[in-house]
């Protein structure tokens, strides 16, 4: 190996060091000075941004002995979990200094998530991934229990541990069976190790393979192995929740691209019928127990299982157009739900979590920009043109169509209508109930800024869906 072996690793050594930095860095700051630490992670960010824009090679590069990839679905995916990641901060930073939470291992545990992330999406093999995706977990994990004196965060903690240590094992005994069928790790080989010899295609493999799906349906939070989503929502502090229904849904998503279609890709059929499953599971008890919540965090995870039931049914299709239509939806569905739960900090203040749903009543006459503004965001999670969630619909349910499952078309579209039910319910709260809080909504100009073009992204991508479709449908070709 050689330095120019290093290079589409970059990205990742960048940021492990600059968290290294960060952690040293934080050890000579005062607490009243913590927002040097915030600065110094958002810096971090940006550099890593600026590092994976300026090594992006031109090719597919596969470097680490078949360990790591560089494409063009890894480089897009990257930029975007960044991104992703650093809004979160800028969201979080009042919130936690408002509640004495202001500290740097919020950001270092943030930076360690990111950085399994980035490793997750760049996997070539199933120890790198793996690896990437227990770096993700054991951060997530942390914080969760971030918050030490809160008594909901542990117990959130401790189940989202225990269901994660479960699905962690099966995920790694479902890589040992098909490492035994297969003789290899790597995903190109394995592909073509089974399509060299088709009776590699039998029990011992579906064993495995089912091992697998039971783990990628744990990381997305599929029915049945749900149960610790909607608890981790609502038992962890607001930002940290907001960081768990954000990026980690597109390396999730590698998870499920880079094992079952580029690397299971050629028996489609033998694991098809398992994802089919899972997303219809999804879509109907994600739709139908979100109804009964009062709380908009958990209202929300039940809701983020519905959305997770039209990404599976996208990879179900088995096609090109079908892996971009799931790009595309978690693009814009983590675009959406970045604004909902910023706004829910926002309505956060010290000592109180905005966490009901009758904690929006009003709230037009309170800030009719901040109530315009959520609007906007659950009517594109409900699928309402002309914003992008109904282009992220439309697009899977095209998909859908194309591969011939009508069945399944129009369950979705039943899906959305029952799903749309509690998302204007917020929208009825917000404008047609009384005023219940006088309090007034405080935030940084810059978290104000960003939260606002967070929103009208949600409405801008809607107008001009078409660039972020051909990019998807690009990185993915």
């Amino acid at each position: 190996m050689n330095v120019m072996d290093f290079l589409p690793a970059a990205p990742e050594m960048t940021l492990l060091g600059l968290i290294c930095v960060v952690l040293i860095a934080d050890l000579f700051v005062d607490d009243d000075k913590r927002v040097v630490t915030f600065w110094l992670t958002m810096v971090s960010l940006a550099v890593t941004f600026w590092v994976l824009l300026t090594t992006a090679p031109a090719e597919t590069t596969v470097v680490f002995h078949g360990a790591y990839v560089s494409d063009a679905m890894s480089q897009a995916m990257k930029l975007a979990i960044v991104g992703f990641v650093a809004v979160v901060f800028l969201y979080s930073r009042d919130y936690l200094r408002s509640n004495d939470l202001h500290k740097g291992e919020f950001y270092v545990l943030g930076l360690f998530g990111l950085l399994g992330m980035m490793i997750m999406v760049s996997a070539q093999n199933m120890l790198s991934m793996y690896l990437g995706l227990e770096t993700l977990a054991l951060s997530q994990y942390a914080l969760v229990a971030f918050d030490r004196n809160n008594s909901n965060s542990a117990e959130a903690a401790m189940k989202y541990f225990v269901l994660g240590a479960i699905a962690s094992g099966a995920l790694l005994y479902g890589i040992s069976w098909v490492y035994g069928v297969t003789g290899t790790l790597e995903f190109a080989a394995m592909a073509g190790a089974i399509a060299a010899d088709p009776a590699m295609n039998s029990l011992p493999l579906w064993f495995g393979l089912a091992f697998l799906v039971v783990g990628i349906a744990f990381k997305f939070g599929a029915v049945p192995f749900h149960m610790w989503l909607p608890d981790v929502y609502e038992g962890a502090r607001s930002p940290v929740t907001l960081y768990i229904a954000s990026a980690p849904k597109v390396a999730a998503l590698a998870l499920l691209l880079r094992i079952l279609v580029d690397g299971l890709g050629v028996v489609h059929d033998t694991w098809a019928d398992m994802i089919m499953v899972l997303a219809v599971l999804s879509l109907l008890v994600g739709n139908v127990v979100a109804i009964a919540q009062s709380n908009i965090k958990r209202m929300l995870g039940y809701s983020t299982i519905a959305h997770v039931g039209f990404i599976l049914l996208a990879v179900f299709c088995g096609t090109p157009k079908g892996n971009a239509a799931a790009l595309f939806y978690t693009l814009t569905y983590v675009v959406a739900t970045l604004g909902a739960f910023g706004i829910i900090i926002l309505l956060s203040r010290r000592g109180y979590d905005a966490e009901l749903l009758s904690d929006f009543k009003g709230l037009n006459q309170r800030s009719p920009w901040t109530a315009f503004m959520m609007m906007l965001i659950m009517l594109s999670l409900a699928g309402i043109p002309p914003l992008v969630g109904f282009f992220g619909k439309l697009n899977v349910i095209d998909a859908v169509l194309s591969s011939g499952y009508t069945g399944l078309a129009i369950l979705m579209v039943l899906a959305s209508v029952v799903g749309a039910y509690y998302y204007l319910r917020v929208i009825w709260y917000m404008y047609f109930e009384e005023n219940e809080d006088q309090a007034v909504l405080q935030a940084a100009t810059d978290t104000r800024v960003v939260l606002s073009l967070n929103a009208v992204a949600v409405l801008a991508l809607g107008v001009v869906p078409g660039w972020l479709w051909a990019l998807c449908v690009s990185v993915l070709s």
